[in-house]
């Protein structure tokens, strides 16, 4: 396969900078990346679009999913930050504000006088059992009936060791 350059100025202006060259990708690889991160952009924006009318973002759901799976519906802080991807940080001020809306709590981790748990409150277990229907049709419209069942298996076995690559290097950081 021809190599691409990246855009010419781009490649130019590396190769002054840097006397080995960047493995540049193909067209054919160029695309497919363009294509995936199009992709994961718009459906991320639809289905925000989508939860808005509820008062929720993708941030908002993730959590109420990872504490309604969890066992007996609460996490650690620290626990839920990494399941969530966000920074200690972030994700307090997330929970500040779900707490303000009702929809989680905070318990005191017994043994750990530093150590948070994040609850799920009723409420947010209400939402997530009226809201959880609704995303899933939306999932479906927007991204799995987009596809054949071959399609859909060919593109797990293709996405899996790349997730796989990516929590092993998560691990290490």
């Amino acid at each position: 396969m021809e190599t691409t350059a990246a855009p010419t100025a781009l490649a130019e202006s590396h190769k002054d900078a840097h006397e080995d060259d960047a493995p540049w990708l193909t067209a054919e690889e160029q695309r497919l990346w363009r294509a995936h991160l199009e992709v994961s952009r718009l459906l991320m924006y639809q289905l925000e679009r989508e939860l808005q009318p509820h008062g929720l973002s993708n941030n908002d759901y993730t959590i109420l999913v990872e504490l309604s799976e969890a066992p007996q519906r609460r996490m650690r802080m620290t626990d839920l930050a990494v399941a969530t991807l966000q920074s200690k940080s972030r994700l307090s001020h997330q929970i500040t504000r779900m707490e303000a809306a009702g929809l989680v709590s905070r318990d005191s981790c017994p043994g750990d006088r530093r150590g948070l748990y994040a609850v799920l409150t009723e409420q947010g277990w209400q939402t997530m059992r009226r809201i959880a229907p609704q995303h899933v049709r939306s999932v479906r419209e927007h991204f799995i009936d987009r596809f054949d069942a071959d399609q859909l298996a060919a593109m797990y076995e293709a996405l899996a060791p790349v997730a796989e690559h990516l929590r092993e290097l998560r691990g290490r950081g």
